[in-house]
């Protein structure tokens, strides 16, 4: 089951951040496909388009953090995604989930299958930080964001 924490612009709780999108799940989980339209939705409100490499970017460490949060935790876990404006502007993803065990980086082995994780978010990320909770544990990646023009018109559809 997902249930949608809502948009807001601005928060009166986090007056810092201009846009976000958050979503928790059951032990059902949720679709990464739902995940990456929702990053991709967001950052295209910011005003960086889907085919900008930031988009894809963070639309692969969302991809990545939920996969490991299904892979590895059982029961419910949590979404969020958030704007923050700034010099630099950044896109901070935090997921919440079950397991009290911290991400770790393997030993690099081009034959193993999975265990490369780690190792692609420490590349795409400006920041990647793990908290202990109560019931679990929250992973938070940050990606900063190319600066936008507030003049320039929103992008419109692709054509080739």
């Amino acid at each position: 089951m997902v249930i949608p924490l809502g948009k807001q612009v601005p928060d009166e709780h986090h007056p810092t951040v201009s846009l976000r999108h958050g979503v928790v799940w059951g032990a059902d989980g949720i679709s990464l496909a739902d995940t990456r339209t929702a990053t991709r939705d967001l950052l295209a409100r910011a005003g960086h388009p889907p085919e900008a490499q930031v988009s894809q970017d963070a639309q692969l460490v969302v991809s990545e953090l939920v996969t490991n949060a299904l892979r590895h935790a059982p029961g419910p876990g949590g979404l969020l995604l958030e704007v923050l404006p700034g010099a630099p502007a950044r896109l901070r993803i935090t997921v919440h989930d079950t397991s009290p065990r911290t991400p770790r980086l393997r030993v690099p082995d081009p034959r193993r299958v999975g265990g490369h994780g780690m190792h692609l978010l420490t590349r795409l990320c400006d920041r990647l930080e793990t908290g202990h909770r109560a019931d679990g544990k929250h992973v938070t990646a940050e990606i900063h964001l190319p600066h936008t023009d507030p003049r320039l018109p929103e992008p419109g559809p692709r054509v080739d």
